[in-house]
């Protein structure tokens, strides 16, 4: 089996970056920081790269330059087993950042993450397609998702 790092391009903010996600998940840490050096390309001393675990799971942050930036076309999912779960996540990484529909947010750095419970999951694939519809369409009103809301759509008389 071989390792899949996931690594996430900033201008500047990767070790800010690290420091912020190790912040907000149980079980993370900062693995090592490195820096440029005299051969560059960019100043010297500058931090170059910020290795992270978030819940054991490996990042990278790498300082490689303003020529590239992030879109929502990738996105971190976050599974979530309760609403303080959800709340949690959703309040630390839309701090500074902006939320967006169904669940999906923009952090302070412009990375995206969806923020969704395993609830939602289990409601949309139990088998009937009502409930799926009345289920899906309570979170298409959401920005963060309400377990809740999402139970009463489920509960609801067609």
């Amino acid at each position: 089996m071989h390792d899949i790092t996931s690594c996430l391009w900033f201008d500047t903010e990767a070790e800010d970056a690290a420091r912020f996600y190790t912040s907000i998940f149980p079980n993370s840490r900062i693995t090592s920081v490195t820096h440029y050096g005299e051969a560059g390309p960019r100043e010297a001393g500058m931090v170059m790269v910020a290795a992270f675990e978030l819940d054991g799971r490996p990042f990278t942050a790498l300082n490689g330059g303003p020529q590239f930036t992030f879109s929502e076309a990738i996105s971190f999912q976050v599974m979530c087993d309760d609403q303080e779960q959800i709340d949690h996540f959703w309040d630390a990484l839309t701090e500074g950042g902006e939320e967006g529909p169904c669940g999906w947010l923009k952090d302070r750095f412009g990375v995206s993450w969806q923020i969704v419970p395993r609830r939602l999951i289990e409601l949309v694939t139990a088998g009937d397609p009502e409930t799926a519809k009345r289920v899906t369409a309570s979170m298409m009103e959401m920005r963060k998702i309400v377990i809740a809301e999402l139970e009463e759509a489920a509960a609801a008389a067609v």
